[in-house]
């Protein structure tokens, strides 16, 4: 009798360790998958969902997450959509543990200056936010005339003003590392 203790203590004690083996290795695989989910992915995954984004220049935005590219995101507030560019953005709030991924090989290839060439395209009137650093953010508001790789040039204009040659002040040429953000200029209702 004491074999049969004996036996059935041996293998308590095998399966024991075979389930801290698989137990570890769940969790390495686990730790694995969670350092592949990309930032534009946790953003996918939580279309939808009012979020806060805060801004290395300081500025704060609240919004339902409409829309996270492979370089930008579109936030919808009550009365504007934001684009707000990935690398302008230090902090974000009240997203989603989940992460989906951009299934369509086209859309992942779309960053932010497949974005500013269909605002180009539409000649929207925008409000860009122009980032400053720890200075905050200089507004400039106008037409985008141009994207090229790595930047844009910014038909200005007043405020509410259409792009017209005669309202046009000055054409501002703005690297893409200095957007903060592009707000849409007239309001969704309008």
């Amino acid at each position: 009798m004491r074999w049969d203790a004996l036996f059935d203590d041996m293998e308590a004690q095998l399966a024991a360790s075979e389930r801290l083996e698989l137990d570890a290795e769940i969790v390495d695989r686990a730790r694995a998958e969670t350092a592949a989910v990309e930032l534009a992915d946790r953003l996918r995954g939580s279309l939808g969902r009012r979020i806060g984004v805060y801004l290395a220049s300081g500025s704060a935005f609240e919004g339902t997450l409409s829309h996270a590219g492979s370089e930008a995101l579109v936030l919808t507030e009550p009365r504007h959509q934001l684009l707000i560019p990935y690398a302008a953005a230090v902090r974000y709030l009240g997203l989603s543990r989940l992460a989906v991924t951009e299934p369509s090989r086209v859309r992942q290839g779309l960053g932010l200056a497949s974005a500013l060439r269909a605002l180009a395209r539409d000649r929207a009137a925008l409000a860009v936010l122009v980032s400053r650093g720890s200075a905050g953010e200089s507004t400039l508001h106008g037409v985008i005339d141009r994207v090229g790789r790595d930047h844009l040039d910014l038909a200005v204009t007043a405020d509410g003003e259409d792009r017209r040659e005669a309202n046009v002040r000055q054409v501002a040429t703005i690297p893409f590392a200095a957007l903060a953000a592009l707000k849409s200029a007239r309001s969704r209702e309008d």
